[in-house]
């Protein structure tokens, strides 16, 4: 086949002969232009192979012959179009037979220009009639007209003398728009439509193409008025159907449902933080064989001192388990862990003392046991309600418990540590634990997993059971290795492959699946954040702590800084002359020392303002060094106090 337009070859396609695969031979490129605004495909290669999978009808261009007038029309236009159409117009029904069957033979075509109005229905104008015989009743001349537009069929009978605007159509009966574009050959013609009242008009139609490329995820889109030559080699490309692989993803395989086996190659990993530890790398080839089962997983961490590690354990893990009593940090856990049906029963690991003055709140020491019933309002919020237990076990003391229980009131806040009392020494399955015992639990793995060569799970010293995940897998292999398989959920890792093969035979022998996955901690604090993880409030804040005050003061008012009793300071003469140091004739030397060593330094003013500004703060007291001065002072002049001075009086 020659190369030819996208238009012309379009036109002439029978959509029953669909797919088809199309070469490029000259390509084209329109960059910003109105196909990429209404996202079409605008962009073709030279070489490029592209498989059509359908055409559809979007307008058809209708020109006018005469003016040049151009309009569209939409795939469901009511109007009909003929090629053969006589424009010349008749009055009576009799006149327009007599000239159309002077050429030919009946049955002939017609329409009225207007409605006509005939045994209990209306004949729209322009509708095609046809006439297929004429005969005589009661002296009647009247012509057998048939309405085949709707179904059933209509047959009326119209006197040749009926007066109105008739024309012909000719032998040809008319088409609707979509019967006269299946007609290839007729596009080239002018056509006539009475409902356009245009004499002479051509019809091109517009397709929009659904067609398949290389490597591309979605359908593409292209209009047939592209300006691009194609080839059709749709016999000679037997070979060539590979190379319209359409890529997947393993979502889009998981709702397929099969066929599995298939063969798979990656072409792309998502992006964001690795699920595994085990990665997957781009151009690997796998084998997918399936949806996993049972769909359901276990969230687990491992109790160490060291950095925890975090794991998916799948539903098929046959290892053997036992529990641990599990540990609490506050009575929040304590509630968190209680599920109804299960009692609990914990001891205390640490003291714990109630709050002052709060008689409902009780001090818990290390080693008492205590019974969890639930949750209540307190006096001061949301407590805990426990019963306290006698640490003496034994049938005697349990009848004394059941007549006597001493309750307690936990707040939710209380630090006091628990663990729980168990006796517990059955060896579990998983799948029997979790439907005994809830989430989650403390369990200790005793008999490894004997399909796996080495379980990761055994050598810890305990494991964390956190969460129950239903969330369907896929069990794939690497081609290299097609009997040891993993799971994949594709929900998290969604990976995009190509199929390299379908319809695989299935193994023989049994698939041996790795029921132990290690999970990233970037990933495992994700998963945290995803809906089946239950979101857990947070724990209830702690009242703040009092600060330490005087016993005085009141509890809802700020402690008052401590006052010290102000210094009183005698008053110094306003002129400072030397007979003001001197002492006076008729005192005694003790009290004129003694007097003398009062005398201080005037003191700034607002003293009551500058002892409020510093009680906050921890200086030294200047009254005590004072006071060890004037000591000092005193001890070195009381010797000289015996001699009499005598008088001199003022300078002045």
């Amino acid at each position: 086949m020659k190369p030819v337009a996208l238009q012309d070859y379009i036109c002439s396609l029978d959509p029953a002969s669909l797919p088809r695969i199309l070469k490029i031979c000259s390509g084209v490129y329109f960059q910003s232009s109105i196909y990429e605004l209404s996202g079409l495909e605008c962009c073709l290669s030279t070489g490029d192979l592209i498989k059509i999978i359908q055409i559809n009808l979007k307008k058809v261009i209708c020109e006018n012959l005469q003016t040049g007038h151009i309009t569209e029309l939409p795939p469901d236009f009511p109007g009909y179009f003929s090629s053969t159409v006589n424009p010349q117009l008749y009055s009576t029904l009799d006149k327009l037979m007599s000239a159309a069957t002077q050429n030919g033979a009946l049955p002939i075509y017609f329409s009225s220009v207007h409605d006509i109005k005939v045994q209990g229905r209306v004949v729209p104008r322009d509708q095609p009639l046809m006439l297929k015989s004429v005969e005589t009743y009661q002296g009647i001349r009247r012509a057998c007209c048939m309405m085949d537009s709707g179904t059933p069929k209509f047959t009326m009978y119209l006197p040749l003398s009926l007066r109105g605007t008739f024309y012909s159509w000719g032998s040809g009966f008319p088409q609707t728009l979509l019967q006269t574009l299946q007609g290839p050959v007729l596009l080239d013609r002018p056509f006539i439509c009475p409902t356009l009242h245009w004499n002479s008009l051509i019809l091109q139609p517009v397709y929009e193409i659904d067609a398949i490329m290389h490597m591309r995820t979605d359908i593409v889109k292209i209009p047939s008025t592209l300006e691009v030559d194609v080839e059709d080699i749709t016999a000679s490309s037997e070979h060539l159907h590979q190379q319209f692989s359409k890529p997947l993803l393993l979502s889009d395989i998981l709702a397929q449902g099969g066929p599995f086996p298939m063969r798979v190659a990656i072409l792309e990993v998502p992006d964001g933080p690795p699920v595994f530890h085990r990665s997957l790398k781009k151009g690997q080839e796998l084998m997918i064989h399936g949806p996993a089962s049972p769909p359901w997983r276990v969230l687990a961490s491992s109790r160490s001192r060291k950095t925890p590690r975090h794991f998916l354990i799948s539903g098929a893990y046959r290892g053997k388990l036992r529990r641990r009593p599990h540990e609490f940090h506050t009575a929040f856990d304590l509630l968190l862990a209680l599920s109804p049906g299960f009692p609990l029963y914990v001891v205390a690991t640490q003291d714990w003392e109630g709050e002052e003055g709060d008689s409902t709140s009780p001090s818990l020491f290390r080693g008492d046991r205590l019974e969890v019933l639930g949750k209540d309002e307190g006096p001061n919020g949301e407590v805990l309600v426990c019963n306290r237990l006698s640490d003496v076990a034994g049938e005697e003391e349990e009848e004394e418990q059941r007549e006597e229980k001493e309750q307690l009131l936990l707040p939710l806040y209380s630090s006091c540590g628990f663990v729980e009392e168990m006796s517990d020494g059955k060896r579990y399955s998983l799948a029997n634990l979790i439907t005994q015992i809830p989430l989650p639990c403390e369990v200790k793995v005793l008999g490894k997993d004997p399909s796996l060569s080495e379980d990761p799970l055994a050598s810890l010293l305990g494991l964390r059971l956190e969460e129950k995940i239903t969330e369907p897998f896929l069990t794939i292999s690497l081609s290299t290795d097609p009997k040891m398989c993993f799971e994949i959920p594709p929900r998290w890792l969604d990976l995009t492959v190509v199929v390299v093969s379908e319809s695989l035979e299935k193994q023989g022998e049994p698939l041996l699946t790795c029921t132990v996955e290690e999970l990233t901690d970037a990933f495992y604090y994700k998963l945290q954040s995803l809906q089946y993880c239950s979101a857990q409030a947070p724990p209830p804040r702690p009242p703040k702590t009092k600060r330490k005050c005087n016993s005085s003061a009141k509890p809802n008012e700020a402690p008052k800084p401590e006052t010290k009793a102000p210094v009183k300071v005698p008053e110094l003469p306003a002129k400072h002359t030397r007979a003001c140091f001197l002492p006076q004739a008729s005192k005694s030397c003790s009290e004129v020392y003694g007097k003398s060593s009062k005398v201080r330094k005037p003191l700034r003013k607002s003293p009551e303002k500058r002892e409020s500004d510093d009680s906050d703060h921890d200086y030294e007291d200047p009254d005590e060094e004072l006071k060890q001065t004037i000591k000092m002072m005193a001890e070195t002049i009381l010797p000289y106090c015996d001699h009499d001075y005598e008088y001199v009086g003022d300078f002045s």
